[in-house]
């Protein structure tokens, strides 16, 4: 059972990525994180967001981030785990479990 909450943010856009043709779009990703996330981990602990970089939300940290992306600084979809960068481009699900069990989250049994 995971005893904390643990945020799992997914930045991206509906057009691929020119670095990352052949990868699955950004929306894709997302859904796909979740679901392999929820087999392994369960569904407690763990809360998801989908950013739009081209249109973000009012909060300021996912207004520059999303700036940043589109600048360049980082591949998407770009994924934290708490404010922390742990993929980009085409994540690699065993760095995100990583990441999660760091922050607590355990294997559901």
């Amino acid at each position: 059972m995971n005893q904390n909450n643990v945020f799992l943010t997914v930045y991206g856009a509906e057009q691929i990525c020119a670095s990352c043709v052949g990868a699955p779009g950004s929306k894709d990703t997302f859904e796909w994180l979740q679901a392999a996330i929820s087999r392994k981990y369960g569904r407690e602990g763990i809360t998801y967001k989908y950013v739009d970089i081209f249109n973000p939300p009012e909060d300021p940290n996912d207004q520059e981030l999303a700036r940043r992306i589109v600048d360049d600084e980082f591949f998407y979809p770009l994924i934290l785990v708490n404010g922390e960068v742990v993929g980009e481009g085409n994540p690699r699900l065993k760095t995100i479990y990583q990441a999660l069990e760091k922050q607590g989250i355990t294997e559901a049994e």
